[in-house]
């Protein structure tokens, strides 16, 4: 036994980065995606899940690749290479695409800790998650911030997980893993392709692990097995909630919007752990649902308010000539790029529309796949810039692949949108 022990804390000691990925790319789109998903499809659609974590892993390990082999992240790389249209093109995206995250992950937060705890209105929560997110970015460093996410990562793991028990009600439900592409649902594939894992958080890792003090190409077995189980954890987490929802809102029944659709899941849970557990079961069945839910919002905004800044004040570093050095947490570059994701976005919230705001910003984050994947085709692989860790075959193969599926899904985004 304390053996075991010894050898889950060396584990949970050697990753960090990777579970602060898995618990900011774990969002209430790719929630809302899973459990719409599992609402209409059951777990035939499973799979999409486990596809969509391995292209993202494969995006992050190419960034983290750059990054080692050159020692500048790749929001630098982007600056000294792709000349000045694409810097100019990235500075707006970053500040279109900041402004709308924020604003939808404050009422993806609102929405989770409404169903939570009516006592307080959505727009009351999501003004006040958005504070106490930047109260602890600006009070905190890395290592708390990792501390953090690595507490997040355990209850999201772990409630959604009982919950998903709870919701199946006998292993025979469990032959819906077997893939499959039912009619109706290769829109919805493409969406869970594209949602599970982040989309712009992706470049957060990079400066993870530089805090981490990971530098240097025999960093790479390290940090591959850090990306990893930050996407296994990912990955279990999406396919949680999609056996949530197959298990209580199965057979194309549909799922409420916003709080109330949280609410029908954790009270369908807690039927279920009723039925199975004895009364007393019941309210605790729901609240264990609500708190994963609640876990995995709370966790994206932590992650967004503490890694986005980072790209801002690279992007101002690198156009001043300032390669070679770290970002500072505490320059006016990063803490004001903080306040602009924190504040200025509470404005959307008074159009009382958290759906259609979190819908928003899924669809900018999906504008962002396809330039990430075609520019670490593009400068993974010249070995002059990455000698020895430029692409292999199988990595330009996924990188290839990212690019193609995360175009067409940027396009249906933006024609759904339109």
């Amino acid at each position: 036994m304390a053996a075991a022990r010894g050898l889950t804390t060396r584990l949970v000691r050697s990753v960090g980065p990777g579970l602060a990925v898995a618990a900011t790319g774990v969002g209430a789109g790719d929630l809302m995606a899973a459990m719409l998903a599992g609402a209409d499809f059951g777990l035939a659609l499973a799979w999409a899940i486990a596809a969509g974590a391995a292209l993202k892993l494969a995006l992050n390990e190419g960034i983290a690749r750059w990054q080692l082999a050159t020692g500048t992240t790749l929001l630098e790389g982007w600056c000294r290479h792709l000349g000045r249209f694409f810097q100019g093109y990235l500075v707006v995206y970053l500040a279109v695409w900041g402004f709308v995250v924020a604003a939808g992950l404050m009422s993806a937060c609102g929405v989770a800790a409404h169903a939570l705890a009516p006592g307080l209105s959505i727009r009351g929560w999501a003004v006040a998650h958005s504070l106490m997110a930047l109260a602890l970015v600006l009070a905190g460093r890395y290592r708390l911030f990792e501390a953090l996410m690595k507490v997040f990562v355990a209850v999201m793991a772990a409630t959604l997980l009982v919950s998903a028990a709870l919701a199946i009600a006998d292993l025979g439900a469990l032959r819906g893993l077997t893939p499959g592409l039912p009619s109706g649902s290769p829109a919805v594939v493409l969406g869970l392709i594209g949602g599970v894992g982040g989309s712009v958080t992706l470049l957060s890792y990079g400066y993870w692990i530089r805090e981490r003090g990971w530098a240097g190409g025999g960093r790479l077995p390290e940090v591959r097995f850090d990306l990893a189980v930050g996407y296994l954890v990912t990955a279990l987490i999406a396919v949680a909630m999609l056996v949530v929802a197959a298990g209580v809102l199965g057979g194309g029944g549909g799922m409420p919007e916003g709080s109330a659709g949280l609410v029908a899941c954790g009270d369908a849970i807690g039927a279920a752990a009723a039925a199975r557990l004895g009364p007393a079961a019941g309210d605790a069945g729901r609240l264990v649902f609500l708190l994963g839910v609640w876990g995995a919002v709370a966790s994206s905004i932590l992650g967004v308010w503490q890694g986005v800044p980072y790209l801002f004040a690279d992007f101002v570093r690198a156009r001043c000539g300032g390669e070679g050095r770290e970002v500072d947490v505490r320059s006016w570059t990063y803490r004001g790029f903080l306040l602009y994701l924190a504040l200025p976005p509470m404005a959307l919230l008074a159009l009382d529309r958290p759906v259609w705001v979190i819908r928003l910003y899924t669809v900018t984050g999906a504008l962002f796949m396809p330039v990430l994947a075609a520019s670490l085709l593009w400068l993974g692989s010249r070995a002059r810039l990455v000698g020895a860790l430029r692409n292999g075959r199988l990595a330009t193969a996924v990188l290839a692949l990212s690019l193609l599926l995360f175009a067409v899904l940027a396009a249906r985004e933006l024609a759904d949108l339109l």
